[in-house]
């Protein structure tokens, strides 16, 4: 999936994306958050959705700068954005991981030094 908007602020977000994968040498297809189902009513009284369980939306539900971003994604996308996701939930994991072991070998560390 290669969604590529448009326009100086997106250049700059791209930029400054490329600037950490190149500095930490990150992963650059991850996406934070989680994908959702829900079911929706469109309003029209002859509609299925109006007796039934509605028609099926899928969102990306994620915080961007302390705020919460819900983003709808075409049915299309759904398996893409999916696989995304979990690669971002691995990848912070595995970050969780190593920054909790360094934060332990420093202890380690400090309780073999000399007093």
């Amino acid at each position: 999936m290669d969604v590529r908007p448009k326009g100086p602020q997106a250049s700059r977000l791209r930029q400054h994306k490329f600037e950490l994968i190149r500095r930490f040498q990150l992963p650059d297809e991850l996406l934070p958050g989680s994908l959702s189902l829900s079911h929706t009513r469109c309003g029209k009284p002859t509609c299925h959705c109006a007796s039934g369980p509605g028609h099926p939306a899928w969102s990306l539900t994620f915080m961007v700068q302390g705020k919460k971003r819900v983003e709808r994604i075409p049915k299309e996308w759904v398996e893409e954005v999916r696989r995304r996701v979990e690669a971002g939930r691995e990848f912070q994991e595995a970050l969780k991981e190593v920054l909790a072991a360094n934060a332990e070998l420093l202890v380690l560390w400090r309780k073999q030094q000399p007093r």
